[in-house]
């Protein structure tokens, strides 16, 4: 075993993922506590370039073109051989459709113990922890670290992209990758969503509507206060569901990813695969009448209130402090 700390990047159409930053800033003092080195590891075709800006001591270059893209077959057998030739002290993987579809897998394959949805990492005393989300979010389970390698599966929480990116490239080492013949998994070509009205990626106001809302009806109590705002709606996965509002306003794992100035969630819990597409947002705002949902965990500032009490009056305030 060794004292580094991996760290799956992940990647999709040209693009480093936000989660991926979020997974260095997580590791890097992981690394430092246990006297190793943080270590990238990426896998593509033609991607080196996306290591420019990782915060890693050095970076695992995988290049093959059945890694172009993503593709859990190919994937489960690079990773399987840097995992067991590296000896990392832990390797941490999003809780995203990439890394929730390896990580149960590679468990199995190499006999080690995996931790999911994984909000934080520390050091204490020289141990490192783990805190784990169970329960929808509405229990935070803390512990050690199993020896002598855990996988961990990461949800968005204490870490910000910014902290995993650096302005000095890191080393990348060129990795020979594995037999990639005659996978049973291979990606064919992406299939976009049709466009939406409005790209609510760009939107710096953004009032996202769940479960809560009840009834499609209501939507236009969200609706006006969007308005008052001069902000947009969006949602999420339940409500889009129910056909409430299009695929191009959800916003999670399933979803886009929105990084607004500005966000509201109504009547939405607070799940993994929502908090996910949520960014670095400027001022988040959670309305629920669950105090113990998990949305207030990660929101500046929530209220345990009745959305179908509070919206409409704070609209209307909204209104009047602009003048009708």
């Amino acid at each position: 075993m060794t004292s580094d700390i991996y760290v799956l990047i992940e990647h999709l159409q040209g693009q480093v993922s936000e989660m991926s930053y979020m997974m260095l800033a997580a590791g890097r003092p992981l690394a430092e506590a246990s006297g190793g080195n943080l270590v990238a590891m990426l896998l593509g075709q033609d991607a080196q370039e996306l290591a420019a800006d990782l915060d890693a001591d050095r970076v695992l270059y995988v290049e093959h073109p059945a890694l172009a893209e993503f593709s859990p077959d190919a994937y489960l057998r690079v990773l399987t051989d840097l995992i067991q030739q590296g000896n990392p002290r832990a390797v941490l993987m999003g809780e995203t459709s990439i890394g929730a579809d390896v990580a149960g897998t590679l468990s199995a394959r190499l006999n080690l113990p995996i931790v999911s949805l994984c909000r934080n990492a520390y050091a204490e005393g020289g141990t490192l922890k783990f805190v784990s989300q169970i329960y929808g979010g509405k229990v935070l389970a803390e512990g050690d670290l199993p020896e002598p390698t855990t996988l961990m599966t990461m949800v968005p929480g204490d870490f910000k992209a910014e902290a995993g990116q650096s302005a000095t490239a890191p080393e990348i080492v060129p990795i020979s990758p594995p037999d990639l013949e005659g996978l049973k998994v291979t990606h064919k070509q992406f299939i976009e969503p049709e466009a939406g009205d409005v790209d609510i990626a760009k939107e710096p106001i953004l009032i996202a509507v769940g479960r809560g809302i009840q009834q499609e009806m209501n939507l236009e109590i969200a609706q006006e206060l969007a308005e008052a705002l001069g902000g947009e709606l969006c949602a999420s996965r339940p409500v889009v569901d129910q056909g409430w509002m299009t695929t191009g306003r959800l916003v999670g794992k399933s979803g886009k990813t929105v990084k607004p100035k500005v966000y509201l969630a109504i009547g939405i819990s607070g799940a993994p695969e929502h908090a996910e597409g949520i960014g670095d947002t400027e001022l988040f705002i959670a309305i629920n009448t669950d105090e113990q949902a998990p949305i207030f965990d990660i929101a500046k500032y929530g209220a345990a209130a009745d959305l179908f009490d509070l919206i409409p009056a704070v609209t209307e305030k909204i209104k009047e402090a602009k003048g009708g």
